[in-house]
């Protein structure tokens, strides 16, 4: 009995594998009925849009996290004009002079509508590429990771900011 589990489930094992490498040249239509893979050249155009595509969504990634550091800084700007009676209109708690204050903003409107613009591009964009993946075919799924690979090293520029103490401040 116990052989016949492990067999099975080794074969389960081996035809997915199998499947995820399948590395069939003629595909009929990944995301559309008009998408046919006919020969070489077209398959080999299709793997690079298909890297091309997760570059897109990295790139959307980071207009969307930049488009957020934009809007905190423009809030920022917005409250450091502000005179201290001006700021309490953001103020909850007891007292602007203990301690430190935290000032609420929510993005107005239209500046909502963009974020969720931005968010929809990229779900229904990583979607897409969900279902190129779910093709099993290992070149599509390794334009897939190169894709992602490129996204990171051109898109993810890594910017960290560290506070220091001044020279000769009291900690």
């Amino acid at each position: 009995m116990e052989l016949d589990h492990n067999r099975c489930l080794y074969e389960s094992i081996l035809v997915f594998c199998l499947a995820l490498v399948h590395l069939n040249l003629t595909i009929a239509g990944f995301l559309s009925s008009t998408w046919h893979i006919n020969t070489a050249g077209q398959f080999a155009v299709s793997c690079i849009a298909v890297a091309f595509l997760v570059v897109v969504l990295d790139f959307l990634r980071l207009l969307s996290k930049q488009y957020e550091e934009h809007l905190q800084r423009q809030f920022q700007r917005y409250v450091a004009a502000q005179t201290t009676s001006d700021r309490m209109q953001f103020f909850c708690g007891d007292s602007l002079e203990h301690g430190p204050t935290v000032l609420t903003f929510r993005a107005s409107p239209l500046q909502q509508l963009a974020r969720a613009l931005l968010h929809t591009l990229q779900f229904g964009l990583a979607y897409i590429i969900m279902l190129i993946a779910m093709y099993y075919n290992g070149y599509m799924i390794i334009s897939i990771f190169l894709g992602a690979f490129l996204g990171k090293v051109f898109c993810d520029r890594g910017e960290y900011r560290v506070v220091v103490a001044r020279p000769g401040a009291r900690t």
